[in-house]
């Protein structure tokens, strides 16, 4: 194989917007500035967001991730990660009297927020999303019961609601549209008078992700999304890409790149998860022109504004 593997005077098209969104920004954000603000360690329940790059800078600095509350020491500061928690991991994390900062991302909030209030009024729950998955564990984790995981559209058709006269439908915040657009069907198939989300659960950022996914697909011949196996936004990028016939393939960093993937291309698409930070699609560039790249593109695409306030005890 050539050390050059593209064509002459190939590209790389970049997608936009690609990349952090407001809620991994806020949440990194808070455990930088509570490293700053009582120096380390803090602790972290679970990653803070799924990157690999993003989660060690962070150990590096201070940060200890953990799993189980019985590993955070007495008095220690805790934060919940951006995918959210469940009441009893709440209620547990207060018993043992940490001093606590919530980075769930505030789109997960108002899901935890919507269950809640509905419960009160006598509905049960379908939750569309990917099971072990920490947000939909969260979120499922609202209530001891009345809530009822779909995958797919085959479960659709094996839950048991106790009855059917009360029944919302919430669903994971990153999930493919068009996949969870399936789901819904099916579930309004079954359960015609299923109340849906005023607002649609899935997020801004997944869902502008996956449009600019749509745009760049058909203009080029293989798409490199820039994030880590654990991340489900990720992982739906490419298989956006891929459903729409382009080859398409996700990396950690540019050390996964194989040269191999682009024999005889001309046009590389390239985009990243909401929790994959610029440097990596930057490095991931680089070593694309290493492989024959002369040029890079981007598209034009949805400016993001959206800004989540920091709690109370970390604003500058």
């Amino acid at each position: 194989m050539s050390e050059h593997p593209l064509l002459p005077q190939s590209e790389i098209v970049l997608a936009e917007p690609r990349g952090f969104c407001a809620g991994v920004d806020r949440a990194i954000d808070i455990v930088d500035q509570a490293l700053l603000k009582f120096g380390a360690p803090i602790y972290v329940r679970h990653e803070i967001v799924h990157n690999t790059y993003v989660v060690n800078d962070l150990k590096s600095r201070g940060a200890i991730f953990i799993e189980e509350l019985a590993d955070v020491p007495p008095g220690a500061t805790l934060v919940f990660s951006a995918h959210g928690v469940s009441k009893a991991v709440q209620l547990e994390a207060q018993a043992r009297g940490f001093q606590i900062f919530d980075a769930t991302c505030p789109l997960v909030s108002k899901v935890h927020v919507e269950v809640a209030k509905l419960h009160k009024e006598g509905y049960e729950f379908i939750m569309i999303g990917h099971k072990g998955h920490p947000e939909v564990e969260g979120t499922m984790g609202q209530l001891s019961s009345g809530i009822h995981l779909v995958e797919d559209v085959a479960d659709v058709a094996r839950i048991t609601p106790s009855q059917t006269e009360k029944l919302a439908l919430v669903t994971q915040t990153t999930l493919s549209m068009d996949d969870a657009a399936g789901i819904t069907l099916a579930v309004k198939a079954r359960f015609p008078s299923v109340r849906e989300p005023k607002q649609q659960d899935i997020c801004y950022a997944t869902q502008n992700r996956q449009d600019a996914v749509k745009v760049l697909s058909p203009q080029v011949d293989i798409v490199i999304v820039v994030g880590s196996p654990t991340s489900s936004n990720s992982n739906r990028l490419r298989e956006v890409a891929q459903k729409l016939g382009t080859t398409s393939h996700m990396v950690d960093n540019a050390d996964e790149l194989q040269a191999a993937w682009f024999e005889g291309k001309q046009r590389v698409g390239l985009t990243a998860g909401a929790s994959a930070p610029e440097i990596l699609v930057q490095q991931v560039i680089e070593r694309i022109k290493a492989l024959g790249a002369v040029s890079v593109r981007k598209l034009d695409g949805v400016q993001e504004t959206v800004k989540f306030p920091m709690p109370k005890g970390l604003r500058l």
